[in-house]
């Protein structure tokens, strides 16, 4: 299922965008302007979740050195398009990173410090790191707070913020992982680290980022909807995992 991998201290990073014709060719280049700074050496995995406009057209035509692109015709969900480009991942660490340049690509560096300082499984990115900079409206950051709360309560893992959407995972993690994943649009993230927890890689941790939420183009009929389909979401994960103990080995 996992291509081989090319060599140590490789990293790839998955980029999911829905469309974004108008920005994803220049967020892409900054995120690699950023990854060429870094010691390691890397390949990025940009994958098109729908063939809704020109998004995967125009990066193929900019044609930026170690970037792939994935792409498919039905709009399948966030987490489908990151669980597809980790499959297709030959590094040994293997991230991913929003699209849209609301998390600041230099939080990269940041990360892999962070992996290589712990020697950790995974790395979050995590808007309550006290060092994190985070522009974030306040009712933005009064669900984000109660949907901790619901996570803490429901599974116990000490992460504080499973949502942000830039994380980074051994490749021989991801391995036991992605078999077991079942979600495939919101709540993905929290999916992935809940099987971590029940696998035993315990080794998960915390970094700060740099993040600048708005809330344009969201309205209050959408985000309504979002939050039920989370919540909803969620409810499976805790039911797979206690109720018919699908992650355990």
């Amino acid at each position: 299922m996992f291509p081989q991998k090319l060599s140590s201290h490789f990293l790839s990073l998955i980029i999911p965008v829905y469309k974004q014709e108008k920005t994803i060719v220049k967020d892409v280049k900054q995120i690699k302007q950023v990854l060429d700074s870094i010691r390691y050496d890397h390949e990025i995995i940009v994958v098109f979740d729908g063939a809704s406009d020109q998004s995967y057209k125009k990066v193929k035509q900019a044609n930026i050195p170690k970037v792939k692109t994935i792409s498919y015709l039905k709009n399948q969900g966030k987490s489908h398009a990151i669980q597809l480009g980790m499959k297709k991942a030959v590094g040994d660490y293997v991230m991913f990173i929003d699209s849209g340049m609301e998390i600041d690509p230099n939080s990269i560096s940041m990360l892999l410090e962070h992996m290589e300082w712990y020697n950790a499984d995974v790395i979050v990115g995590s808007k309550r790191h006290p060092a994190s900079q985070v522009n974030y409206v306040a009712s933005r950051k009064l669900l984000s707070e109660g949907y901790y709360f619901v996570v803490k309560f429901l599974f116990g893992i000490k992460v504080r913020d499973t949502q942000a959407g830039i994380k980074i995972f051994k490749k021989k993690v991801l391995e036991k992982i992605l078999p077991r994943m079942v979600g495939k649009k919101f709540t993905g993230d929290l999916e992935m680290l809940v099987i971590a927890d029940t696998l035993g890689f315990k080794r998960i941790y915390e970094a700060p980022i740099k993040l600048n939420y708005t809330l344009a183009g969201f309205s209050s009929a959408s985000t309504i909807k979002s939050i039920f389909n989370i919540m909803k979401d969620t409810l499976a994960i805790w039911y797979r995992k206690n109720i018919l103990r699908y992650y355990q080995v």
